[in-house]
Formats: structure tokens, C-alpha cells, sequence
């Protein structure tokens, strides 16, 4: 039966009587509106794990934007009901004040990481996602943790998180789970309209001609390409395209990177803010 808790003494005890048989915990950090993509987490960490834990928190420190924040989706009810399914064994539901008692001090560094793409974007968003990561790890000790491959900058700077405070959490990547239509899963969707989702898609099949272009055409050509097949959709307003290394996240236009290429995007649908991304391979 799954345990709910919503204490971080709750959490703390019963993570302290897991330890005891030297299981392996499995972790995936959500905010809700749970779907398939979060559940294929779940589902790679049970089976790699004895234990798998799973939190759901609106995190407020990373959203720039408080109207964002507010219409974020929560459906907890059925968050639940697809994590039963799915056989996760605990789940942790704090309130912010469960999380952030007291002011907030952490401030994290990543360098050139956050002040590009999402940083620029969104300044102070990926200190908050430290913030709140950072002190998850400090109550569920995983073994491992599990993050999704669309939000690729963030799974970056978790990495780059768990070397700086040299935490023995391995964190495993999963692949990008996508609608029937190509749309990168996400819970924002829930806020498009069916319209607005299927034009919404159109962004990821520019990409998948992009990918295929690139055998053919330079790295700068295939950014501007894409730039303007998206500018092109009246109702889409891009935010940025960018190709770069995949290791350390700067542009680049060496297409024989040894570390590989990524094209990462971001864009407004309506008033939903969307982001997707994918490799580039010689």
C-alpha cells in the first residue's frame, strides 16, 4: 500500500527505517499534474530499486512569473491514483511552509550554465530548483534520482548540483515522453486548448526536419531554419532556438562535437510558455 506523508519528520523516520535494510531508494521530484512522462520515471525507478519515493510540491521559488504560478495545474487526487498505479511505495505532499519554515539562504552557483537559455530567460530559476532539490536529497538520501530529458538544461544543473555539494546520488536521465502528435509531455499542456495543442506539435516536427537537414546543411543553417519554419506559425512566439554541446550546454557550431550536439527551444503557446528539445547526431 502506498504511504502519503506530508511532514518532513514523517519523511525523515520512515526513510531512517528503509535504511535500515539497506535498501536502494528511487526518487523522482514532481510538482504534479502528474502524466505519462512522469510515470515512466516511476517506472524505471521501480525497477531499479528497492524502495521508490516520489514528492509532489509546487515549488514557488522557481517561478518567475506569481499569475505562472497560480494557474499551475494541480490535480493531487488523481496524482495519486497514478502513482498507486504504478507501484510507488511513498509519497511525500509537504506545504511550503513544511519546506521553507524559515527564510531562504541557499544561493547556488553554476556558472555559465544558468545564464544561458532558461537562465537568461528566467533569472533566479534554477538557484530556486536547487533550492528545493537540494533539500529533498538532504531528506530522502536516493540512490538514485530520476529526471526527464525534455527540461535538459535543469537535468544539467542537477547534475552540476550533485558534483558542487559531492552527494552520492546517481541521477538518471529518461527520455522525453511525447503525445500521439509529437507534443513533448508536459503538465502545462493541460492549459492548452485542443487547437492550441495541435498547433503547439508543429514546433517538434520542425525540429525532427531540422535533425534530418543536418547531415546536409551547417549549424548555423539549421538554426535559422528552424527559427523561421517557427516564426511562421503566426499563433506560435518563439522565445530561442539554440544548438549546443550537449556536455556543456554553450552554442556551438561545430557539428562534429565529440561531446554531440542538442537544439534546445522555448515558446509561447497562447499564454503557456513550452519548452522541447532534440539531439543532432552526424
Amino acid at each position: 500500500m502506498m504511504l502519503v506523508l506530508t511532514t518532513v519528520q514523517e519523511v525523515c523516520e520512515w526513510i531512517s527505517d528503509v535504511k535500515t535494510n539497506d535498501y536502494f531508494i528511487g526518487f523522482v521530484p514532481t510538482m504534479g499534474a502528474l502524466h505519462q512522462g512522469h510515470i515512466a520515471l516511476i517506472e524505471q525507478s521501480v525497477k531499479e530499486n528497492h524502495v521508490t519515493v516520489c514528492s509532489i510540491f509546487v515549488n514557488p521559488l522557481q517561478f518567475n512569473n506569481k499569475e505562472d504560478l497560480a494557474k499551475y495545474p494541480r490535480t493531487l487526487g488523481n496524482d495519486l491514483k497514478l502513482l498507486e498505479q504504478a507501484k510507488c511505495n511513498m509519497v511525500f505532499v509537504p506545504s511550503v511552509e513544511e519546506i521553507y519554515p524559515d527564510e531562504v539562504p541557499e544561493h547556488y552557483h553554476f556558472g555559465a550554465l544558468e545564464k544561458i537559455m532558461e537562465g537568461a530567460f528566467r533569472p533566479g530559476h534554477f538557484n530556486g530548483v536547487a533550492t528545493v532539490v537540494k533539500r529533498l536529497f538532504n531528506y530522502i538520501q536516493p540512490y538514485k534520482a530520476y529526471f526527464g530529458e525534455k527540461d535538459f538544461q535543469q537535468l544539467a544543473v542537477i547534475r552540476k548540483l550533485v558534483k558542487n555539494e559531492n552527494l552520492p546520488i546517481h541521477i538518471v536521465a529518461c527520455p522525453t515522453v511525447r503525445e500521439e502528435n509529437g507534443l513533448a509531455m508536459s503538465s502545462r499542456n493541460a492549459r492548452l486548448s485542443p487547437e492550441e495543442r495541435t498547433i503547439a506539435s508543429k514546433v517538434y516536427h520542425i525540429l525532427v526536419n531540422a535533425q534530418q537537414l543536418f547531415l546536409l546543411k551547417s549549424v548555423n543553417e539549421i538554426e535559422q531554419f528552424v527559427i523561421s519554419e517557427i516564426e511562421k506559425e503566426k499563433k506560435i512566439r518563439l522565445e530561442y532556438f539554440n544548438i549546443v554541446n550537449k556536455k556543456t550546454l554553450q552554442k556551438s557550431d561545430n557539428a562534429d562535437s565529440p561531446n554531440g550536439l542538442i537544439g534546445c527551444v522555448a515558446f509561447w503557446m497562447g499564454n503557456v510558455r513550452l519548452i522541447d528539445n532534440i539531439e543532432f547526431i552526424k
